[in-house]
């Protein structure tokens, strides 16, 4: 305790910030790992249980524009601690008896999981800005990318404990069991985290969650894009096509997803390192616009491999992980720049703003992997996303550079 007493400030917050997101991520892994698992058992179809998300992925776009205002309005501490609130009681509306889960009501939940999601991580990403300077970027990108890439890889572990739990303990204690895990770490944090952590100095209107710079409008728009290029195939046609096409069982498909999360975390967090981050200049659009560049060929590589039937199990394999390695560096890439070009002052409805787009973007893609999935195939899938890919990137090339960044090109 006196070691931890003795920690500047900063880190103190940042560690106890990191500490809550990874809880709450390790549940939320977990629960959608529960919920697959435990609804396929009782015999509901594929279309059934990707339904019981639908609510969870459309109130996170809710969630990321009202949450920004009201951490702005209200303070980050009290939001993030709302989430994880919220996902308790999620955790807990699941500990009916089997007859009581309806569809309805599971989707409820789900919906309530989704809203404490976005509360979490919307909290967790603004934070992060007030703790360090403006002079501070070099440090501000390698915190976010180690948050960031951190969350992935224990969302990637949350697959595992859903799986292991649910054979151990069986659904009803696995809710259980998270639920009083999370309760302790909700009511550390009540104490713990400082106090009216990015309120704003001003009330800001809730019309000012619409209110943005054009760089915020910017890095927005093409988050959207590619995590729509992401999800396009990954959520609903790569499974599917693993297991139908492929053949691959459903712990293969599942395992192999769950490591490839796993992984892509880790190249998360060593984002820094391989993008130019330096004390003196960091990346900005232009950096962001080569990687994105990059990133586009890949599904498109893949298309062209399946359908000319070259060992398309190896490359969809091979390709499945460059795309990940290169994703996951325009990810923790885009969570730099918006917290570099978020305002100080309600930081908060600046962020919200972006992941209330980053969640838009994957709704979007979630619902043309179905679609076009059904109708063309893998290929258009691809396709698809080498094309929302490569509109991110021209986007994200018009971002003008920010404190200590390298000049912005345009178009």
């Amino acid at each position: 305790m006196q070691r931890w007493s003795q920690l500047p400030e900063a880190i103190r917050q940042y560690t106890i910030i990191t500490g809550n997101y990874w809880a709450f991520t390790l549940t939320d892994g977990a629960l959608r790992m529960l919920v697959v698992l435990h609804f396929h058992a009782l015999g509901y179809a594929p279309l059934q249980i990707a339904m019981l998300f639908l609510f969870y992925e459309i109130f996170g776009v809710i969630t990321n524009l009202v949450g920004g205002w009201l951490g702005a309005r209200f303070g980050l501490n009290r939001t993030m601690n709302i989430g994880l609130a919220l996902q308790v009681v999620a955790l807990s509306m699941l500990l009916v008896p089997s007859g009581f889960l309806s569809v309805a009501w599971v989707m409820a939940a789900q919906a309530l999981s989704g809203v404490a999601k976005d509360l979490n991580k919307m909290s967790a990403k603004s934070s992060i800005k007030l703790l360090l300077s403006d002079a501070q970027q070099s440090r501000l990108y390698t915190w976010v990318a180690l948050l960031t890439g951190s969350k992935n890889t224990l969302k990637g572990v949350g697959f595992f404990m859903g799986g292991a739990l649910l054979t151990l303990v069986g659904f009803r204690g696995a809710m259980l069991l998270m639920a009083v895990m999370l309760c302790l770490v909700w009511l550390f944090s009540l104490f713990a985290l400082g106090k009216d952590l990015g309120k704003a100095k001003r009330k800001a209107p809730f019309t000012a969650i619409f209110s943005k710079s054009q760089a915020i409008n910017i890095l927005s728009a093409a988050r959207l894009f590619l995590f729509g290029a992401r999800d396009v195939w990954f959520v609903v046609a790569l499974p599917v096509y693993l297991s139908v096409t492929l053949e691959w069982d459903d712990w293969s498909v599942g395992g192999f997803l769950a490591l490839w999360v796993i992984g892509y975390g880790f190249v998360q967090a060593l984002a820094p390192r391989l993008t130019g981050n330096s004390e003196t200049k960091q990346p900005g659009g232009r950096t962001a616009f080569i990687w994105a560049a990059v990133l586009a060929v890949i599904p498109a590589g893949i298309a062209l491999a399946v359908m000319g039937e070259f060992h398309t199990e190896t490359s969809l394999v091979v390709g499945l992980l460059m795309f990940g390695v290169l994703f996951a560096i325009n990810s923790s890439l885009h969570s730099f720049l918006i917290l570099s070009h978020a305002s100080r002052d309600g930081v908060s409805l600046d962020v919200g703003f972006y992941y209330m787009a980053n969640a838009l973007g994957r709704l979007l893609g979630t619902v043309l992997s179905g679609w076009l999935f059904q109708r063309y195939g893998l290929e258009m899938c691809l396709w698809v996303s080498a094309l929302l890919v490569t509109l991110s990137a021209l986007i994200i090339i018009r971002l003008p550079a920010g404190i200590g960044q390298e000049s912005g090109h345009t178009l």
